[in-house]
């Protein structure tokens, strides 16, 4: 089968494209023929080395995909034609994953293969940030950072659906463009973002500042929240991973919350299940609409890898495998 390899850690563009045997299916595995797979920021850091899943070379990346089911094991829920999405962790970057039925999900009817590929991590990641760790309540502001990528388009869908308002903050007009159309009630620039929040909002601050992007914004994020406001710390695509000054927490009864979902859902047996059961009708109902900004097929891989690196992303990037 075809499929990509991280053969080296030099980066994007030391991706190679190669013909492996398809995986069998283990006892208890769901097999399934990959149509779409997602593409993530954790891809980006393994090319380096510099992810904390960093299995021995040459691997497979990609952890997340949609497909249709080859084989499926009696009393796993799914049967072989099914459309589903996953959540392999490593191979979906291949046109067949084998997986455990847990990491598979069914995928509605209204969602191509696409955007099914877009689903997984961003808004399971998402689901776990805000319902679980940061207590998002109806009502509530969310400043969202990264606003024009996956994890932030998701995240501004799923805090809408909960009711409640969402500041984006993107770093291009085609990007706050994006995010507006998610939902978002404003769309700022990263430069002034703390006064811009304070002022859309009388003053008071933002009750959640969602971050996966860290670096020498995180202060004023802190900054711009408002009494018992919490900030999710997701991840850091600025690459600099900040520090904070307790006092700030202090001041104002602030909470710095880490969102380390893969972690959690790894050491809670059933967890991603209980989560598709809340996020599948959002899903279904076009609540949460995966808004795919780059399809490209499986041997660019380099090019939509660089395109992330690069900050160029708007919307999701999805892999296509011709299928």
């Amino acid at each position: 089968m075809r499929a990509i390899h991280i053969s080296s850690h030099d980066g994007p563009a030391a991706l190679e494209v190669v013909d492996i045997p398809e995986p069998e299916a283990q006892d208890g595995q769901v097999l399934i023929d990959v149509h779409a797979s997602g593409v993530t920021f954790p891809e980006v850091l393994q090319t380096r080395g510099k992810y904390q899943i960093s299995p021995p070379l040459p691997f497979v990346p990609g952890s997340e995909i949609a497909g249709v089911v080859r084989s499926a094991p009696e009393g796993s829920g799914f049967a072989a034609g099914d459309r589903v999405c996953a959540f392999p962790g490593l191979g979906g970057f291949a046109g067949v994953v084998a997986t455990d039925p847990s990491q598979v999900f069914p995928l509605p009817d209204s969602l191509t293969f696409v955007q099914g590929a877009s689903v997984p991590m961003n808004v399971l990641t998402v689901h776990f940030a805000l319902a679980h760790r940061g207590q998002l309540k109806a009502g509530e502001t969310v400043l969202v950072h990264g606003a024009g990528g996956g994890i932030g388009i998701a995240a501004t869908q799923f805090a809408t659906a909960l009711g409640a308002r969402v500041i984006a903050v993107a770093s291009t007009e085609d990007k706050r463009a994006l995010a507006l159309r998610a939902g978002a009630s404003d769309a700022i620039a990263p430069e002034g973002f703390k006064d811009a929040a304070k002022e859309l909002t009388g003053g008071k601050g933002v009750d959640i500042v969602v971050d996966p992007v860290g670096g020498d914004r995180f202060t004023d994020s802190i900054r711009a929240l408002g009494q018992e406001g919490r900030i999710l710390v997701i991840g850091f695509t600025a690459g600099e991973i900040p520090t904070v000054k307790v006092n700030r927490l202090l001041l104002g009864n602030k909470s710095a919350v880490g969102v380390g979902w893969g972690e959690y859902w790894m050491s809670n047996p059933g967890y991603l299940q209980k989560q598709w059961a809340d996020v599948q009708p959002l899903l279904a109902a076009g609540k949460l609409d995966p808004l795919v900004g780059a399809e490209l097929p499986l041997e660019k891989a380099t090019e939509a890898l660089e395109l992330m690196d690069g900050r160029g992303a708007v919307g999701k990037i999805v892999l296509t495998h011709g299928r």
